[in-house]
């Protein structure tokens, strides 16, 4: 290390030696970093590149959410970004069933499994009701004779 300590003096020694007045001292600096300066700007012109004629793609961030019921009843909400733009839209099933078969088979045959467990649900419900309007018929006849 006392080595190094000794080299680093005798350098100071030998630039103070050359200049003898502090004038020529700023003035021998000056051109020292003026080719410095010049060197970076010579690469500039290496580095240019021609434009790039790709289209820049802008991806929007839209989340569509499709909810239904066990009764076949559907409603949408759609989110843009962080913003709320439609919450709770009546949505008829058989524009969610026309939409699931353009989006994917594996999502229309997910949704057509809901949608045939609703109008199971409205057979048997209907079922019903034509038995219990037969009954009230039947009563309403007994009532008028």
């Amino acid at each position: 290390m006392s080595d190094t300590l000794t080299e680093v003096q005798a350098v100071e020694e030998t630039v103070v030696e050359e200049t003898p007045t502090p004038a020529p001292e700023a003035e021998a600096t000056k051109p020292v970093e003026a080719p410095k300066a010049e060197a970076p700007k010579a690469e500039k012109p290496k580095a240019a590149r021609p434009k790039s004629t790709a289209k820049k793609t802008r991806t929007v961030e839209l989340t569509l959410t499709v909810t239904g019921t066990a009764e076949g009843e559907w409603q949408a909400d759609l989110v843009h970004g962080t913003q709320r733009v439609v919450s709770g839209l009546v949505i008829p099933a058989i524009a969610v069933a026309k939409a699931a078969k353009e989006l994917h088979e594996d999502i229309a045959e997910g949704i057509e499994t809901v949608l045939e467990a609703a109008r199971d649900q409205h057979r048997t419900r209907m079922e019903e009701l034509e038995a219990e309007l037969a009954r009230v018929k039947a009563q309403l006849a007994e009532l008028s004779e």
